[in-house]
This record gives structure tokens, C-alpha cells and sequence, in this order.
């Protein structure tokens, strides 16, 4: 069974972890969110998509889930010392991935293939795709004024009451190469527990991109566990936003692509109001505190997908 995930965040990334132990490299392609990628000290960040790599590759920080494993913070704490930003906290180890990554870049390097060659370093088998080698940036509409997604998100704390969103670029991107190519080759694409509105959304917004979904089965797994969140501001977003958060809202959310969902036992008494969408359920434990979780729960969601 061929599979295409669409990731982004810890608990995307701790998902797709559980496939890649379940999937052979020709059976999964993990598409990674890159509208919070950013610029900053001159680096281009890729948050989500380092996240996504540094888990499958078994260096993420297991206590945060981002990050390096058994980092340092020595080139940080200079910066601050000479009176530069230190909001956005990079370790020693990753900062030589956006040293790196930038340095590519700035040679005429595609993200995708910059991914490509830090994953075989990484030892890392499976396909990882940025969702486009073209810039797409989110931006959060708050009550005081737009920000740029890591702006809102990590400077701001998600202090701000978010009022919609806008994918910057997202118009003028493209798939990157083999991304189309792989939807399509697949036997279902799984929607890991990411937000909706800034991991899942932005992939979705790519011109090309729904068209190839369409007719394609479908599973999302909510990020959304008895009404709050276990990383991230996606329960507040939705509160916000006018709508109750919970599973239901995800499953609303992604209503007019969906064929399959899964929700977390703790919402059982919600799955009669998904099913009422025309969209099939699995009620399972969707909570992933260990590898043994992930895999778990990967082996639920594609047992889920061939039944179905």
C-alpha cells in the first residue's frame, strides 16, 4: 500500500514517524507544510520541515519535540550578549542546518533537493518534500494587525486573537517535483495531527494541489484531543475564530476532502456527528507520548485506510 502524508508540527512529525515504521521508503512520501519557513540572522528557517527530518532521522529533542537532541546554546547566547534577537531560539546543531541550507540556497539549490541531500546525510530513507521550492509565507490576521506566522507564534507567545489567515506566494507556487507524481500513486493520503489552519492549510492552498486530492481517499487524524490541543495554539485559533474547538470542528474543517477521520477515544460522543458529515470513523487513542505510540497509532490509521 502506497501512502502520502501531509505534515507539519511535533505531532505531524511524530505521525509520520509511526508510518515510515510500518511503510517502506517506496510505500511513503511525507509533504511537509513550509508557510512558516522564515528569514532570520539572514538564515532561511524551515521549521516544520526540520522537524518533520530531525524526528524521522532520531535526532529531535524528545522533551520538546522540535529542536536537536543533546543541544547547545553557546552561539545564541553570544548573539545576546551583542544585543541581537533572541526570541526565536536556535541550538548550536541547528544552526548549522540553516547555515547550511542558506548557503545552498544562495548557490541556486532547490529546498527540495537541499532536503533531499540533508536526509541522506541524516540517514533518512523515506521521501520528505517541501510542500514548493517557491516562498509561501502564512500570515496571521490579529486584533493587532497582521504578523508573520513565527512573529504571532513564538515572539508573541499566540498572545494575539487571531482573525483569519493568508498564505503569501501561495498562488504563484507550484508542487515541488514528485509531490503531484505521488498523490497520485498513492493508495490513500493521511492528513497527520497537524494544525488545520497553518500546517494542513497552506499544502491544500498550492494551485494543483486539490485538484489531485480529488476522487483520492483521504484520512485525517484530529490534532484536536477532548477539545484542547497537546502542542501548539490550534484550540485557541478555533475558539477565536468563533467555532467550538474540538474533533468535530476538524472534521468539519476538512469536510468537502475527507473520506475517513480519526478521533480520539475521549471524543466518542462526537463520532456520531462526524459520521453525520458522510465521513467514516475510527475511534482509537490518538495520544503519542513514546515511539511505541506512534507506531501504534500508524498501524491503526493504515489498518483504518485498508478496511476502508
Amino acid at each position: 500500500m502506497k501512502i502520502t502524508a501531509f505534515a507539519g508540527g511535533v505531532g505531524g512529525a511524530k505521525l509520520a514517524h509511526g508510518l515510515a515504521q510500518h511503510l517502506s521508503p517506496e510505500e511513503l512520501t511525507i509533504i511537509v507544510n513550509t508557510g512558516d519557513d522564515f528569514e532570520h540572522l539572514g538564515l532561511t528557517i524551515c521549521p516544520d520541515l526540520d522537524t518533520v527530518c530531525y524526528t524521522l532521522a532520531g535526532l529531535a529533542n524528545p522533551e520538546t519535540g522540535w529542536g536537536r537532541v543533546n543541544e547547545t546554546w553557546n552561539t545564541i547566547s553570544n548573539i545576546e550578549k551583542l544585543g541581537g534577537p533572541n526570541w526565536f531560539r536556535l541550538g548550536d546543531q541547528d544552526f548549522a542546518t540553516h547555515l547550511e541550507r542558506t548557503r545552498r540556497l544562495k548557490e541556486g539549490k532547490k529546498l527540495s533537493e537541499i532536503t533531499r541531500e540533508f536526509c541522506n546525510a541524516w540517514g533518512i530513507q523515506h521521501a520528505i518534500l517541501p510542500m514548493s521550492d517557491s516562498a509561501v509565507r502564512t500570515i496571521v490576521d490579529t486584533d493587532e494587525g497582521e504578523l508573520p506566522f513565527q512573529e504571532y507564534f513564538v515572539h508573541r507567545h499566540c498572545e494575539p486573537r487571531v482573525k483569519g489567515f493568508r498564505f503569501d506566494g501561495v498562488n504563484s507556487a507550484e508542487p515541488v517535483i514528485g509531490a503531484l507524481e505521488a498523490i497520485e500513486s498513492s493508495d490513500a493520503v493521511i492528513f497527520c495531527p497537524s494544525n488545520p489552519w497553518v500546517s494542513i492549510d497552506p499544502i491544500l492552498s498550492i494551485p494543483q494541489m486539490r485538484q489531485v486530492l480529488e476522487n483520492k481517499k483521504i484520512v485525517a487524524v484530529s490534532p484536536i484531543i477532548g477539545g484542547k490541543t497537546v502542542k501548539g495554539p490550534a484550540a485557541k485559533m478555533y475558539s477565536e475564530l468563533g467555532i467550538e474547538p474540538s474533533a468535530f470542528a476538524v472534521a468539519e474543517h476538512y469536510r468537502n476532502v475527507l473520506t475517513g477521520f480519526v478521533l480520539d477515544t475521549t471524543d466518542a460522543n462526537l463520532e456520531m456527528n462526524v459520521q453525520n458529515l458522510t465521513i467514516k470513523t475510527l475511534l482509537t487513542d490518538t495520544l503519542m507520548n513514546n515511539l511505541t505510540d506512534r507506531a501504534r497509532l500508524a498501524n491503526d490509521v493504515l489498518n483504518f485506510v485498508r478496511s476502508n
